[in-house]
């Protein structure tokens, strides 16, 4: 199986370390993903500039656009967070077309999409890489001719207790999420980490 070892993130970390994300040496451990941290470049580009993939049956570096590294092994363990957080949900990326980028990731991957989902205008489609889900989103707005990562979802354990220590300035207040019996609150732009990201309950265990 294809798993996505870690993401290279263009951020300065010390957004991220005022969330509480405990970064060592540049790194951040989430589960079996790492979030290894860039300075951001001279075009101003923050947010996830590339993946990195572990075990992947070819070794491209595009796949429709994003770009894409590989590694021998996913990383060992992970750090404490004072999120609480339980490990990645979901990473979205976009598109104008569901079915070139949902090709092209499986042809890379061998990670075959799982099913598609109609939300009026929006289609999303989901692989599943390792721990990690990719939700594929194609949006009218999206005009480029090639994908691109846009942000991600964290499962944390106690989602009420974290947006009410966070505070309002920081984080939205959790509201029911589109998966049913879940909730999810999302971090705010002007905290400045870079990219989106939300908060949700974790899935239910049967």
């Amino acid at each position: 199986m294809t798993a996505v070892g870690e993401l290279l993130v263009a951020s300065p970390i010390e957004p991220w370390q005022a969330i509480g994300l405990h970064i060592g040496d540049g790194v951040a451990r989430v589960g079996g993903v790492a979030l290894r941290f860039a300075p951001v470049g001279p075009d101003g580009r923050e947010g996830v500039i590339s993946w990195g993939l572990v075990g992947a049956p070819t070794h491209d570096t595009d796949i429709d656009g994003l770009a894409t590294h590989h590694l021998e092994a996913a990383p060992e363990g992970g750090h404490q967070h004072s999120l609480d957080i339980v490990g990645f949900d979901h990473l979205v990326v976009m598109t104008s077309s569901l079915e070139r980028t949902c090709s092209a990731i499986e042809a890379s991957t061998g990670e075959p999409l799982k099913r598609i989902r109609e939300a009026g205008a929006i289609r999303q489609g989901f692989h599943r890489l390792g721990e990690l889900i990719i939700e594929v989103v194609e949006s009218p707005q999206v005009t480029s001719s090639h994908a691109s990562f846009w942000g991600f979802v964290w499962n944390v354990a106690d989602l009420h207790e974290v947006c009410a220590r966070l505070g309002p300035d920081v984080v939205s207040p959790p509201k029911p999420a589109v998966q049913p019996g879940r909730f999810i609150a999302t971090v705010r732009a002007q905290v400045g980490l870079g990219l989106p990201l939300a908060l949700m309950t974790p899935p239910s265990r049967p």
